[in-house]
């Protein structure tokens, strides 16, 4: 399955139904059952949040819809798999380097 994102952890836990703000909507749905339920969990979001937030975490601060349940990210600059030994970068777009691709990720990044 597909899933949005406003977080993913190092670890594969997936964060996409609510921020913690205190005026945010919580709204679940069925992302929980998908996330759990699913052979696999694919992620696709853009790398940062719109204001340079790193969106690839060590460890999400948001609140969790599952843990270690994400195989794959995708974004707007790489795909990375989750890997028992950390992420792993498959590839990147164009023009972007490991190193530039490092400070924009909150959690460590290796080559695949």
């Amino acid at each position: 399955c597909v899933l949005g994102a406003f977080q993913v952890a190092a670890n594969g836990d997936l964060a996409n139904w609510h921020t913690g703000a205190a005026d945010a909507i919580p709204a679940v749905g069925g992302a929980m059952d998908l996330a759990i339920g699913a052979r696999k969990t694919y992620v696709m979001m853009e790398h940062t949040t719109k204001t340079g937030e790193q969106k690839i975490v060590e460890r999400c601060s948001y609140p969790l819809t599952g843990i270690g349940c994400v195989a794959r990210i995708y974004t707007d600059l790489a795909v990375i798999d989750v890997t028992p030994s950390g992420l792993a970068v498959r590839e990147m777009a164009e023009g972007v380097s490991l190193e530039a691709l490092q400070a924009l990720t909150g959690a460590p990044l290796a080559r695949a």
